[in-house]
């Protein structure tokens, strides 16, 4: 067990961090901590928890910008969000089933350093791109902030975009500041049954071609379409291939019979209206589909590879997935192994120009390969020197990404 220290304010972590960069004292950087299984396990002498570091900051719903402390919950900023009929536009999704087979809550901290982004973010962008501003500590123990509360363009290096995804290893956050967006007056969904993998991204990718503004497309092969929440989908047995509108609710029944007639080839369609729509995307949200026993990767791809990619593995592994982003992003579940199936994996993503990243499995597993996709020299040699700048002593979550960084 190591020391746990849970700071209440940016100075106390400007002074925990200090004082383990003087000491040589490698860190554990988290919030709630629900994602520690993720990545490449991590020797450190202390954790620093930002779980304590609480609350909102500054809210003006007229701006569309919040601020927050990293330890603020997901739900907190939802609901004082959704009580002005607003809310976060990229739709972050929650890990811990998948991780944990079971929810245990979402810091917004977390959301930003691991990029968590949702199904909507084929319409409206990555987490990354709502971040407007950032305060932080270095592994110096020293405050930095970059960014404000109006989007703008930058030169030189764009720390809030560098720190987001960073898990942790390049500062500890201790406030961030983000867009916020109106939320639709009606949503609805189209749910097409039984469609093989192909044809199902070639639904997906049709649905986003249309003029109709298509907010999120996602394909369940049978395995895991049993898994979900909505019992009357989940106890039929099929592939769910689910596209979502979301719009004012006077356009809305022209835009759903429209997209209905354009996609009228790939078969019989069926809708979910307003209530059982947001209950389906908040299920998708919450990745309860994905909560099984088997490691987990997480693959990004060309859409238009998607389905060779998965029908490559499918012929040396026994492996089941979900497709989300039309395709552009891939959950794969693969038969428990010494190594994940990596060797396999690995080798045949390279021909598809995809990159694959381990969610879940052992920690043994995880400790022997690479859970982040391996990068050639050169990108690694840049991501050394942006560690090196950020974190010279190597303190805060050493080779959680990569080994010696």
């Amino acid at each position: 067990m190591v020391d746990v220290f849970a700071p209440r304010d940016e100075r106390d972590v400007a002074d925990l961090v200090a004082q383990a960069a003087n000491s040589g004292t490698p860190l554990e950087v988290a919030g709630y901590r629900t994602k520690r299984l993720i990545g490449r396990p991590v020797n450190t002498g202390a954790a620093l928890s930002t779980g304590e570091l609480s609350g909102v900051t500054l809210y003006e719903p007229n701006e569309l910008v919040i601020s927050a402390r990293p330890g603020t919950s997901l739900a907190q900023i939802e609901s004082l969000l959704a009580s002005n009929n607003q809310e976060l536009a990229f739709e972050p999704i929650d890990l811990s089933r998948a991780v944990n087979k079971r929810p245990l809550g979402v810091s917004i901290g977390g959301v930003f350093a691991t990029n968590a982004s949702g199904p909507r973010r084929i319409l409206r962008g990555a987490a990354r791109d709502h971040l407007l501003g950032v305060r932080a500590v270095n592994g110096r123990g020293e405050v930095i902030k970059s960014g404000g509360r109006v989007m703008k363009n930058v030169t030189g290096v764009d720390l809030v975009r560098g720190l987001a995804g960073s898990w942790g290893t390049l500062g500890v956050l201790t406030e961030v500041t983000m867009k916020v967006l109106p939320k639709a007056e009606e949503t609805r969904t189209l749910i097409f049954m039984n469609l093989p993998d192909e044809a199902a991204i070639g639904l997906m990718c049709a649905a986003l071609g249309t003029p109709y503004e298509v907010s999120g497309t996602v394909h369940l092969q049978a395995p895991l379409a049993k898994r979900i929440a909505d019992k009357d989908l989940a106890d039929l047995g099929y592939s769910i291939s689910a596209l979502r509108l979301e719009t004012f609710s006077a356009s809305m029944l022209y835009r759903i019979d429209r997209l209905r007639r354009d996609l009228s080839p790939f078969g019989e369609v069926y809708e979910l209206d307003h209530g059982r729509s947001l209950a389906f995307w908040s299920d998708m949200r919450g990745l309860s589909y994905l909560a099984g026993t088997w490691p987990l990767w997480r693959i990004t791809v060309s859409p238009a590879k998607a389905a060779q990619l998965v029908g490559a593995l499918r012929a040396i592994i026994d492996c089941r997935a979900a497709f989300d982003w039309s395709g552009g992003l891939i959950w794969l579940e693969v038969p428990p192994s010494m190594d994940a199936n990596a060797a396999d994996l690995r080798r045949i993503i390279g021909q598809f120009d995809a990159d694959a990243m381990l969610i879940r499995a052992e920690p043994h597993v995880r400790a022997a390969v690479e859970v982040f996709q391996p990068l050639p020299e050169a990108n690694m040699n840049l991501i050394r020197r942006l560690k090196h700048a950020f974190d010279p002593m190597g303190i805060l979550n050493p080779g959680r990404m990569y080994a010696g960084v």
